[in-house]
């Protein structure tokens, strides 16, 4: 299981709110330049681009992933992760109820 807290963090209490508010996060920064968000995906399908690489823990529910260039959906539950290159994109979906994560940002 990932790292759940975080101390010594900068919070930035504005929230970054995706697909009318299906996506939420919230930035944690970290003196060394590092950062990470926190988020909810409420159920759907959406699609994101990636500037860096990431990694994506998920840490409650289940949802699905299917990396750009791939063809089939990888279906990823509280506990696991999933990297995401930079400069990429992907597709996320859950089914039902909320999926919560943690990207780092590599």
């Amino acid at each position: 299981m990932p790292q759940t807290e975080f101390p010594n963090a900068t919070v930035v209490a504005k929230a970054n709110v995706y697909f009318d508010g299906r996506v939420v996060s919230h930035t944690l920064k970290f003196a060394d330049g590092s950062k990470k968000t926190l988020g909810l995906i409420f159920t759907g399908e959406y699609h994101f681009g990636t500037d860096a690489p990431e990694r994506m823990d998920i840490t409650a529910g289940t949802c699905e992933v299917r990396l750009h260039g791939e063809e089939g959906w990888t279906k990823y539950e509280a506990g696991s992760f999933f990297k995401v290159p930079g400069k990429s994109s992907f597709d996320i979906k859950v089914g039902s109820g909320i999926a919560e994560y943690i990207c780092s940002f590599e």
